[in-house]
């Protein structure tokens, strides 16, 4: 009898144990999918304030292909930029007479000319969200000189007296010999 029940003890005790060890490791599974699940950390203000000053640069560059696009300088002159320093986007896209419904000849200067103002009230916006940095303060003046700048362009685009120049690098036009002295 006493052979039988140590035979018992001892299944009892493994019992036992399996039992403990299997309660071990479901609580460790537990810690270690709890762990997993934690919030994220989150972003660095560093890091926020780079994402948004790389979205004006983006918005920037945007911009600076569109008025090539238009025929503008690359850049809006500096005075003009100063201009702005006070001015909402608002404003400075103000430039056509109230009702002014574009010809269709200026169809693409004039949404050349919408999508500049629509970069420069994104660029402001941004500026105002980081609160007084000042190279997001001057990215959004020379947005906002861009979009009055192409505004211009569009009113003036079916008025003859505006009308660029020809381009002299530009070659001649089909049928018309170079007759330069």
């Amino acid at each position: 009898m006493t052979a039988g029940r140590s035979a018992r003890g001892s299944t009892r005790g493994r019992g036992a144990a399996a039992a403990l060890a299997s309660g071990v490791g479901g609580l460790a599974l537990g810690l270690v999918v709890a762990a997993c699940m934690r919030a994220p950390r989150a972003t660095p203000a560093w890091q926020n304030h780079q994402a948004e000053k790389n979205e004006i640069t983006a918005l920037s560059t945007q911009i600076r292909d569109w008025r090539r696009e238009a025929g503008l300088d690359v850049e809006p002159e500096a005075r003009a930029v100063l201009q702005m320093r006070k001015v909402t986007v608002r404003h400075a896209k103000a430039v056509c007479p109230a009702g002014y419904q574009p010809p269709t000849a200026c169809t693409d200067v004039c949404g050349l000319a919408d999508a500049i103002c629509d970069n420069a009230e994104a660029i402001c916006g941004i500026a105002a969200d980081l609160d007084g940095d000042a190279w997001a303060d001057e990215k959004c003046d020379s947005a906002k000189a861009s979009c009055r700048e192409a505004k211009q362009r569009c009113c003036a685009c079916d008025d003859p007296a505006h009308a660029a120049e020809p381009d002299a690098t530009a070659p001649p036009a089909p049928g018309v010999t170079d007759v330069t002295p």
